[in-house]
């Protein structure tokens, strides 16, 4: 074997160097080239795994050059500003062979490229095969054909998730405790496999994280500091379905062959929606003859080859997105819409005129709508989407369709309460199950369906009332019946909820547009006084003796408790003659009936 050797990136990163030194087939002197530290440094500086995995390798021959095995010394030296932006167009391969020439040494390396530019230019090299194409991975080897997912993590047992969505069951695959040593293995198939195979990829790269689509399998490594162990997490589809799996109705199918614009797939996560997506693309290229396009992060969607797929541009769906509008599909699935940004990227192609098929995680259909509605003004919308299909268990549990509407909300009557309205309608039946619209200063969703007791203008009328009563008394209580609200409180604060002749009172009457009573929760009669009343242009003017001034006056028709109030300067009480209080005051004092308690 040679004296000297001098390694690069590649074959560090790979881990065969290390091999090669443990079989005692590398001897001697190791020359490491100060661009090689500088480049992995720079990889790992930005996350990037393969420079945390090539300085390992370096600590790895240091503990060898500790025992004995090899020698070893530093050259080169530090790369220029110059010689860094060139990184990518191979500079730093350039400057490592110009080391192993200076040093007369043997280039170790498992870049093919590298290995025929040492041999033009007159290097000796040793060129090894990083990997093998074509072997079957062990992770590979555990999928049955039912298996979803496999979990591997050091010191646990590991296990598989079988079935399909909405059976499934845990299988561990045996008794014995993954060990650090076998699942860092695991890793290693994993990621050659990624880096060399035609159908692997790395779609996310970060320190303590990697996420690779690998044939048809999703992989998710996960390590210290990021989650609290080593981990290893495989997904991939079980089944392949058409739309005509699901059994749609008519109605439905209807909708998929004239009208799809913008469509959400919902539901919860493992539920079966990129399987109902998959189909939906299928059913567009082969049915409609659509430009079926996705957006996809990792890109593990199961579609015909005729269907591109397009993962974020630089990291960035927004920059895939300007490709998108430049290829123009008919169509394009977006799997899945997680970040403000991809609900961007969503309604600035669809509002582009591209039909889009979006998939997003939801518990329940109309959280679909409400994960927009943050986002996106109101009445853009159902301009954005016009259908919602909940997938739970692999089957389709419902539909929804959304219009924008003018008119008065469902439980008000006020006509100038008409404002604009979202209905959300069951798709199949055409009931209307919820309403989105603006309700003082936020939007609203309330549902119209489903054996609601209370009306949704008297829901939200309660809240409002509540919000507001407890600035006053913070145990206050609010009753509803019908188009009236009851507010109990404490006979001091009164005054101060129903305000300067009411004004309090008679400006919430008119924003929630309901007739609102107060009363006290314990009302006391105490002792009755004489009183006089006259009418002054718009108002009643209740005259007790001025003893009580600054006192609380209960003005009651028989036992039912008409308003309170503090008694004025002058010994005077105004209340507006056509509010509901002046109405019923008059009515009681013209019957005699009328009488007030201190």
């Amino acid at each position: 074997m040679p004296q000297k050797v001098v390694p690069d990136t590649s074959v560090l990163i790979s881990g065969l160097f290390t091999d090669l030194i443990q079989k005692g087939e590398v001897r001697g002197e190791v020359i490491i080239p100060e661009f090689v530290i500088e480049e992995l440094r720079a990889q790992a500086s930005r996350g990037r795994e393969i420079g945390f995995k090539g300085l390992e390798e370096l600590k790895k021959i240091r503990a060898f050059a500790n025992e004995g095995k090899v020698t070893i010394r530093k050259a080169g030296r530090r790369q220029t500003y110059e010689e860094i932006k060139l990184a990518r167009y191979g500079r730093i391969d350039a400057l490592i062979l110009d080391v192993a020439r200076e040093e007369q040494a043997v280039m170790f390396t498992s870049d093919m490229v590298q290995a025929l530019v040492g041999e033009v230019e007159g290097v000796q090299v040793k060129y090894y095969k990083p990997y093998e194409k074509g072997i079957t991975i062990e992770v590979e080897e555990m999928l049955t054909p039912d298996t979803m997912s496999l979990h591997l993590k050091e010191g646990t047992r590991p296990y598989a998730k079988r079935g399909k969505p909405g059976k499934i069951e845990i299988h561990y695959l045996r008794k014995e405790l993954l060990s650090e040593q076998e699942i860092e293995a695991i890793i290693k198939q994993i990621m050659d496999a990624a880096r060399y195979e035609e159908e692997g990829m790395m779609e996310i790269g970060e320190h303590g994280a990697n996420v690779i689509q690998l044939k048809n399998m999703r992989i998710a490594i996960t390590r210290h500091p990021f989650s609290d162990g080593t981990e290893v997490t495989v997904v991939r589809p079980t089944t392949k379905l058409t739309l005509d799996d699901y059994k749609l109705s008519e109605k439905l199918k209807e909708r998929f062959s004239k009208k799809m614009e913008g469509l959400l797939i919902a539901g919860p996560p493992g539920s079966g929606k990129s399987t109902f997506a998959a189909s939906i693309a299928e059913f567009l290229l082969k049915e409609k003859s659509a430009t079926v396009k996705t957006l996809e992060s990792p890109r593990d969607l199961q579609v015909p080859p005729e269907v591109t797929q397009y993962g974020p541009l630089d990291g960035s769906f927004a920059k895939s997105a300007d490709i998108l509008l430049l290829v123009r599909p008919d169509y394009t699935i977006f799997d899945e819409v997680r970040k403000t940004q991809d609900f961007q990227v969503y309604t600035d192609l669809r509002l582009a005129g591209i039909g889009m098929v979006g998939v997003v995680h939801a518990s329940d259909p109309i959280d679909a709508v409400q994960r927009f509605m943050a986002r996106v003004e109101l009445g853009m919308v159902p301009h954005i989407i016009d259908t919602i299909i909940f997938i739970k268990a692999g089957k389709i549990e419902k539909v929804f369709d959304l219009k924008l509407l003018v008119k008065v909300p469902s439980g008000m009557t006020e006509a100038d309460l008409a404002r604009p309205v979202v209905e959300v309608r069951n798709f199949e039946t055409n009931e209307l199950e919820y309403e989105i619209y603006t309700y003082g200063e936020e939007n609203v969703v309330i549902p119209i369906t489903g054996g609601e007791k209370e009306s949704p203008l008297v829901a939200l009328a309660k809240q409002a009332i509540i919000r507001e009563v407890q600035k006053y008394d913070r145990y206050g209580e609010v009753e509803i019946a019908g188009e009236r609200a009851t507010v109990r409180v404490e006979n001091d604060v009164i005054p101060k909820i129903i305000g300067r002749e009411g004004s309090n009172i008679k400006e919430l009457e008119r924003k929630l547009g309901i007739a609102i009573d107060v009363m006290p929760k314990s009302p006391t009669l105490g002792k009755q006084i004489e009183f006089d009343m006259i009418e002054s242009g718009a108002a009643l003017i209740f005259s007790v003796n001025k003893h009580f001034v600054g006192k609380m006056a209960n003005f009651y028709f028989d036992d039912h408790l008409v308003f309170s109030a503090t008694v004025g300067k002058k010994g005077q009480i105004r209340v507006a003659k056509d509010s509901d209080i002046g109405r019923m005051a008059l009515a009681a004092y013209i019957k005699k009936r009328l009488k007030a308690f201190v």
